[in-house]
C-alpha cells in the first residue's frame, strides 16, 4: 500500500499557500526521496488518498504510477480530479471497502483547529482489518479529537500511524498532530504501537524528530512510540 506520495525532487515544488509560523517561505519538499521512485513502487498493490494537498499527491507521483493501478480515495470530487490524471481503477473509500480479503474502512479526520479547518478542507483516514494481521489505523491530516477516540475505541487498532509535525501556517492554528496530541493518542491506546510520520518533510512543519524524541522520552514512552527516520523500515512484533 502506498499511502499520499509526493515525489518531487528537494525544492521542486512551489511555495505553499503562506509563510509558515516561523515566517520561513521555502520550497517544498525540504529533502530527496529516501529511495529511488522505481524502488517505492514495485510491490505496490494500491495506492490510498488521504487527500490531495500537495504534500500527499503531486505530479511526479502521478506520472510515476501505472494509470491502471488500484486507487483508494475519499469522495467523488478527488475521484474527478484522479481520473483526469488518467488513472482508471477508481474507488471511493466507504465503511465498508474491500481489497483482496483486507477490510478497509473509512474513518473521520479534521485536518487543523479553529478557522484554519475551513482552508484546509475534507481528509479522511483508514482502519484495515484482516484476520491474520494486526488492526491498522491511519489516522491521516488529523488534529486530537473526539472522532479519533472513538475509531481507537471502536477498532482496538494494536498499530496507529499519525501525522505528527504540528504543521502550521503565520496565521491560524495547528493542522496536524503536535507533540501532546500524540501523548493523548498513546492514553487512548497505551497498549498500541504508535508510528509518528509525515515529520520534516515540508516548510511548515514546526515539530522536529529531536523534539519529540525528547519529549517521549521525557513521558517514559519510547517503547510505545517510533518516529521513523526518511526511508527507514519498521518491523512491529
Amino acid at each position: 500500500m502506498l499511502v499520499d506520495p509526493m515525489f518531487s525532487k528537494k525544492g521542486e515544488l512551489a511555495r505553499g499557500p503562506m509563510p509558515a509560523k516561523d515566517w520561513n517561505w521555502r520550497k517544498n519538499p525540504n529533502h530527496e526521496l529516501p529511495l529511488s521512485i522505481p524502488e517505492i513502487i514495485k510491490d505496490i498493490d494500491f495506492v490510498f488518498l488521504t487527500h490531495l494537498h500537495f504534500d500527499h499527491w503531486d505530479k511526479a507521483a502521478s506520472d510515476a504510477l501505472p494509470k491502471d493501478i488500484k486507487v483508494f480515495v475519499q469522495d467523488v470530487n478527488d475521484l474527478k480530479v484522479i481520473r483526469k490524471e488518467g488513472f482508471t481503477n477508481l474507488e471511493i473509500i466507504s465503511e465498508n471497502s474491500n481489497f483482496e480479503g483486507i477490510q478497509l474502512i473509512r474513518t473521520k479526520a479534521q485536518h487543523g483547529k479553529g478557522f484554519i479547518l475551513n482552508l484546509a478542507g475534507q481528509v479522511t483516514g483508514m482502519v484495515l482489518r484482516h484476520p491474520s494481521e494486526k488492526t491498522l489505523y491511519l489516522a491521516g491530516d488529523t488534529v486530537w479529537y473526539q472522532e479519533v477516540e472513538k475509531t481507537i475505541k471502536k477498532y482496538s487498532p494494536e498499530v496507529i500511524v499519525v501525522n505528527g509535525g504540528d504543521n502550521r501556517f503565520i496565521i491560524g492554528d495547528q493542522l496536524v498532530m503536535n507533540k501532546e496530541d500524540i501523548y493523548k493518542t498513546h492514553q487512548a491506546a497505551p497498549s498500541s504501537d504508535i508510528v509518528v510520520v509525515h515529520m520534516e518533510g515540508v516548510y511548515h512543519g514546526m515539530l522536529t524528530r529531536k523534539e519529540l524524541k525528547q519529549f517521549i522520552d521525557e513521558k517514559s514512552i519510547s517503547d510505545q512510540i517510533l518516529i521513523p527516520e526518511d526511508g527507514e523500515t519498521i518491523h512491529l512484533k
